[in-house]
């Protein structure tokens, strides 16, 4: 009876570790050694500041989670002590602290690990931990959106300037050739003028012609 209930211990432990993966953004196995109680105390508490969790579990019962998640390719990890560090909120900040706690750390490693449901080797897991953090590209995003739309600004700014600039010239154009005009359409009101006196004075002479015969 005794071996059947631990039996159905370890089936309980493996099931609730099971269902935790299975709604994890991010699974990490690290190597847990040499780490006193302030180190590890301090690591937990900046981990729950990141939404995520730190349990040492025994290697076989993790293995047979990740079987039941069937998630391949890190049986060769499950040696020695191994803390499981799990996420279901974000995967990169955890990934930070895990990383600049092992740079300070030199016997704890990370081992390999799960995000978003891929498998990873340490390397990659590192190169994602030493991108920006998400405040900081959403920062460096907008100072790019900003930059972009001061320049359009500048732009149409720049073209409303030139509009400007080129309906006064039309402006000043138009009123140096308005005397011009105005002289010309004098001398052709005048021409005509006199086009139309011309006929009447040239009418009045036959008449006066008729009367003196």
């Amino acid at each position: 009876m005794a071996s059947e209930a631990i039996l159905n211990q370890k089936k309980a432990e493996v099931t609730a570790l099971a269902d935790k993966m299975k709604n994890a953004k991010l699974i990490l196995l690290t190597e847990y050694r040499g780490i006193n109680v302030a180190d590890d105390t301090k690591l937990r508490k900046e981990l729950r500041d990141a939404n995520a969790t730190c349990n040492v579990i025994k290697n076989n019962i993790t293995k047979r989670a990740l079987a039941e998640c069937k998630i391949e390719g890190l049986e060769d990890q499950l040696v020695g002590p191994t803390a499981i560090i799990m996420s279901k909120e974000d995967y990169l900040e955890a990934s930070k602290t895990i990383y600049k706690f092992s740079k300070d750390n030199e016997f704890y490693k990370i081992k390999g690990g799960v995000i978003d449901g891929k498998v990873m080797t340490p390397e990659e897991i590192i190169t994602l931990a030493k991108l920006p953090s998400r405040e900081t590209l959403l920062s460096m995003l907008a100072g790019a959106l900003l930059s972009n739309i001061s320049k359009v600004a500048v732009a149409l700014n720049e073209v409303k300037k030139q509009k400007e600039e080129a309906v006064e010239s039309s402006e000043e154009q138009v009123k140096k050739e308005e005397p011009a005009k105005l002289e010309e359409k004098s001398e052709e009101t005048k021409v005509k003028e006199e086009k139309n006196e011309t006929p009447a004075a040239e009418e009045a002479a036959p008449s006066e012609e008729k009367k003196t015969e």
